[in-house]
């Protein structure tokens, strides 16, 4: 019997948040800390702590410096960010294409 596709889904990258943080990271060269708390509506502190999961993971390397005078935080999706998101959005395809076919 085959696997269920929910099995493959990875619960670090599978949390919302860290999923957006991730997709949105992989679809730039990096992407500034502020940008990421206004598009996926997080304090601060709730960004950060989903950021640290990420990047003891793996998935994301930090980047801090400075824009002119003022201190930016910028997030890179890693090698293996990819690949663990590729892997993610192949076990959710599997699980929309099950669904459908259930006719459900």
């Amino acid at each position: 019997m085959a696997e269920h596709p929910t099995a493959s889904l990875d619960d670090v990258v599978h949390q919302r948040h860290r999923l957006g943080i991730l997709t949105i990271a992989a679809e730039a060269k990096r992407v500034e800390f502020g940008y990421l708390r206004s598009t996926l509506e997080l304090t601060a502190g709730n960004l950060s702590r989903h950021i640290a999961v990420l990047e003891q993971a793996g998935l994301v390397a930090v980047e801090k410096g400075y824009d002119g005078k003022r201190p930016r935080t910028w997030v890179n999706v890693t090698e293996s960010g990819r690949a663990a998101l590729t892997a993610e959005m192949t076990a959710l395809r599997a699980l929309v294409e099950r669904h459908v076919a259930s006719g459900a």
